[in-house]
C-alpha cells in the first residue's frame, strides 16, 4: 500500500485517525479507544483487523506488545502527502510574519522574517540566502592544534565569524603571519568573492611571492570561508551561501523525557554540521512550493528525529535566491507550519520584489 488508492474507505478512516490522534498527543492509540471515536462506529475487532493490514502494510506499528498502534515514517510521510488538511493564517499571523523594513538592507529583512516564523511556528528557524557582499576589514590564520588553522574574518560592520581549517603539512606559525599579512594588503574594501576570484586568477604570482605552501593555506582558508571546502567532499555550487538560524531554544520546550532531551541534543549536533545543512538546502532551491523532509529521509536528522520543512523564495526578476522554513519535532502541527513556511516564503519574495 504505497498510495492512498490502495486503501479501502475503512482502512483510510482508521489510518487518518491514528495519525492525527499521534500527531495532537504522541500516544498510541487502540482499538477500543478507537471504537468510541470514530464515525461511523466500528467494533474493536473491525479496527484490529484493519489494524493489522496496516501493519502489515508499512504505515503503522505497534510501540509494545499489546499497545495501540503509532504511524511509521511511511505512513507519515502518505498522511501528509495525501491526507492533511492545511490550515488557514488569520489576519493577525499574517501580519505578525511581515518584517518591518525601515530602511533595512536584505540581511535585516530576512533576519526579522525568520525571528517572526520561529515565535509564530515555536521552531527553529532558519534561511539559506545568498552571501551578503559586505567588505572584508581583517583575516587572520591562528593555529590551534597541531592539524588545525582558526581562520577569523571581520567585515566593515566589525561582525566577526569564525572557521576551523586542516593545516596543510609542512607549514609553520611564519607562514600563517605572512599569509594574514598577504591577504590584509590586499582587502582594500573587496567582498569575500571578489578577493578569492582575484586570487584564483593569480595563483601564479601568489605562488611566487608566498610560497606553494603558504598560497595553498590562503586558498585553502578562503574556499571554507566560501562553503566550498575543495578536495575535502565540498561543492562549489555553495560558494556565495549563508545559513542564519533563529529561534534554537524553541526546541527544548516541551521536553518532557530524557529521551527527549536526548534527540533535541543530536538535533543541536545536526544543526552545527552546517555545512551539510546548507548542501540540503541547497538542493531543494530547485523545488517548487513547500517540501518536507522527515525525520531519516534526511541522513543528517534521522537520529533526531527531526522535520524540515521549507521552501524557496525569489528575487525581482523572478529567480530563485534561497530556502527558508523551520526545524520542528517529526510530531508536529503540519497543517498549521506548512501555511506559515508557505506564507513567509511569499512574504520575502514580494518584499525582494
Amino acid at each position: 500500500m504505497s498510495n492512498l488508492a490502495d486503501l479501502t474507505d475503512r482502512a483510510r478512516l482508521i489510518f487518518q485517525q491514528i495519525v492525527e490522534s499521534y500527531l495532537e498527543t504522541g500516544n498510541p492509540i487502540g482499538s477500543r479507544s478507537m471504537s468510541d471515536v470514530l464515525e461511523p462506529q466500528l467494533s474493536p475487532a473491525s479496527i484490529r483487523s484493519t489494524m493489522a493490514e496496516l501493519e502489515r502494510a508499512g504505515l503503522l506499528y505497534a510501540p509494545h506488545v499489546s499497545a495501540g498502534r503509532l504511524p511509521t515514517q511511511t505512513g507519515l510521510r502518505l498522511f501528509i502527502d495525501g491526507l492533511l488538511e492545511l490550515g488557514e493564517l488569520s489576519d493577525v499571523e499574517r501580519e505578525a510574519i511581515a518584517p518591518q523594513l525601515n530602511g533595512t538592507g536584505m540581511d535585516d529583512m530576512l533576519t526579522q522574517a525568520i525571528d517572526n516564523l520561529s515565535g509564530l511556528s515555536l521552531c527553529a528557524g532558519l534561511v539559506l540566502a545568498p552571501q551578503a557582499a559586505r567588505g572584508i576589514k581583517h583575516i587572520e590564520f591562528t593555529q590551534v592544534s597541531a592539524t588545525q588553522i582558526l581562520v577569523i574574518l571581520v567585515d566593515e560592520t566589525n561582525h566577526v565569524e569564525n572557521r576551523v581549517i586542516d593545516m596543510p603539512a609542512g607549514i609553520g606559525p611564519a607562514a600563517l603571519t605572512e599569509a594574514g599579512n598577504y591577504l590584509n594588503a590586499r582587502l582594500k574594501g573587496s567582498s569575500l568573492g571578489e578577493l578569492r576570484r582575484d586570487l584564483q586568477q593569480e595563483m601564479a604570482r601568489l605562488e611566487a611571492e608566498l610560497g606553494s605552501l603558504t598560497a595553498q593555506l590562503v586558498e585553502t582558508g578562503l574556499a571554507q570561508w566560501a562553503g566550498d571546502i575543495g578536495n575535502n567532499g565540498g561543492n562549489a555550487d555553495l560558494f556565495a551561501k549563508s545559513l542564519l538560524v533563529r529561534g534554537q531554544s524553541h526546541l527544548l520546550d516541551n521536553v518532557a523525557a530524557m529521551e527527549d532531551l536526548e534527540r533535541v541534543r543530536l538535533l543541536f549536533e545536526d544543526i552545527d554540521r552546517k555545512q551539510e545543512l546548507v548542501a540540503l538546502l541547497s538542493q531543494a532551491e530547485e523545488s517548487d512550493g513547500v517540501k518536507i523532509f522527515i525525520g531519516a529521509e534526511t541522513p543528517l536528522f534521522s537520529l533526531s528525529g527531526s522535520s524540515l520543512i521549507i521552501s524557496p523564495y525569489q528575487d525581482s526578476e523572478k529567480h530563485i535566491v534561497g530556502v527558508l522554513g523551520v526545524i520542528a519535532p517529526t510530531r508536529a502541527n503540519y497543517a498549521r507550519l506548512i501555511p506559515l513556511v508557505d506564507h513567509t516564503a511569499r512574504v520575502v519574495t514580494k518584499m525582494l520584489g
